[in-house]
C-alpha cells in the first residue's frame, strides 16, 4: 500500500483508507486484511476498465456487471460471495463517511454454489463392511458402532454421546440429543439391535467402572470421535470396500436407501434431526442421480451408441 494518499475521492485512496479502518478499529488480521485488499483491488481494476473514477459513480448496475464478468472467467460462487461482501464492508465504511449516498452491493447476490452431493456406500458395499466376522471385544464394539450409524443415521458427535441408558434394546430405539441439545428418538434395526446385545455382554472387560458411556476405549473411558473414525477406515480396508468410509458416509447412506425405498422425505427429516427440511432435500437430487443413471444404461431409447454404430 502506498504510503502517500493519493488525491481525495480516488478509489484507492478510499480503499487504503478502509483499510486503516479494519486495522486500527476494528483490529483484523494481516491475513483477513490481505483477503480483503485482495478483492477489493479486483473490483477497483475492473472500474478502471469503465472508466470508474469515484465511489459514488458505482451503481447496483455496475456491481452486478462486475460479478457476472467474473463469474464469466471461471470464478465460483463461494469466491464471488465472499468479493461482494469485502464491496458491502467497503460501501457501509463509504456511508458512514459521508462519501456515497447507499450501498450498490447491497441487494446483489452471487450465482448459487453448487452443492456438493454427500458420497454413499451402495447396498452390496455396506453389506461388505458389515457382514465380516467381528472376535474380539474391539471387534466387537466397532460392529455395533457401524451397525448404530447405519441403522439409525446418527451423526459422530451423537454416537460418541451417547450413554448406555440411552438405549431401549426392549423397545428397540435410541435417544439420541442432535444439534441444538434437540433430542430425539430413532429405531434401531434387528441387526444393530443384535450386535449392540453382543457389544453390551463384553463391555464389561474394557469400561472402567461407573462409566455410563456405550462406547469406550481401550483406556476404559468414552471412546474418541478420531477413534471412530480410525477403526471405521482400517475396518473398511479389510473388508475390501474400494472408497474412504467415514461416519457421515454411513448416515448419508442411511438416509439415501431410506428415501429411495420409501420417498418419505419428512419422515427422513425427522430421523435424521434436520431442522430444516432442505438439507435433507439433497438426498432427493442424490437419488435421482442414481436413477438417471440407470435409466441411461437400460432404457433401450436412452442408451448412447457406441461410436463405431
Amino acid at each position: 500500500m502506498s504510503e502517500q494518499a493519493p488525491e481525495q475521492g480516488t478509489l484507492l485512496h478510499w480503499l487504503d483508507a478502509f483499510l486503516n479502518h479494519l486495522r486500527h478499529e476494528r483490529r483484523l488480521s494481516a491475513h483477513t486484511l490481505k483477503n480483503y485488499q485482495r478483492d477489493l483491488r479486483q473490483f477497483i481494476a475492473w472500474c478502471n476498465d469503465f472508466q470508474i473514477n469515484d465511489w459514488a459513480e458505482v451503481g447496483p448496475h455496475q456491481v452486478r456487471g462486475y460479478v457476472a464478468a467474473r463469474h464469466r472467467k471461471g470464478m465460483g460462487g463461494k469466491s464471488l460471495q465472499r468479493e461482494l461482501s469485502s464491496l458491502r464492508s467497503l460501501y457501509r465504511y463509504l456511508l458512514r463517511e459521508g462519501m456515497v449516498e447507499n450501498n450498490p452491493a447491497q441487494g446483489v447476490r452471487a450465482p448459487k454454489v453448487q452443492r456438493r452431493l454427500p458420497a454413499t456406500l451402495d447396498a452390496d458395499q455396506v453389506g461388505r463392511l458389515l457382514d465380516q466376522p467381528a472376535e474380539g471385544s474391539l471387534v466387537l464394539r466397532d460392529h455395533a458402532i457401524m451397525e448404530l450409524f447405519y441403522s439409525s443415521g446418527l451423526r459422530l458427535a451423537e454416537l460418541v454421546s451417547l450413554d448406555i441408558r440411552d438405549i431401549d434394546l426392549d423397545d428397540a430405539t435410541v435417544e439420541v440429543t442432535g444439534k441444538g441439545a434437540k433430542t430425539r428418538r430413532v429405531p434401531i434395526g434387528t441387526k444393530a439391535r443384535a450386535a449392540l446385545q453382543t457389544w453390551l455382554v463384553v463391555r464389561g472387560e474394557l469400561a472402567k467402572p461407573m462409566e455410563s458411556a456405550l462406547f469406550v476405549s481401550q483406556r476404559g473411558s468414552r471412546i474418541s470421535p478420531r477413534t471412530v473414525q480410525q477403526r471405521m477406515h482400517r475396518q473398511a480396508l479389510e473388508s475390501g470396500v474400494p472408497v474412504g468410509v467415514h461416519p457421515h458416509m454411513l448416515r448419508h447412506s442411511f438416509a439415501s436407501h431410506l428415501l429411495e425405498s420409501s420417498g418419505d422425505l419428512r419422515a427422513v427429516q425427522e430421523l435424521l434431526g434436520h431442522a430444516d427440511i432442505g438439507t435433507t432435500q439433497i438426498y432427493t437430487h442424490l437419488n435421482f442421480q442414481h436413477l438417471a443413471k440407470v435409466y441411461d444404461q437400460a432404457h433401450p431409447r436412452a442408451r448412447r451408441k457406441k461410436k463405431n454404430q
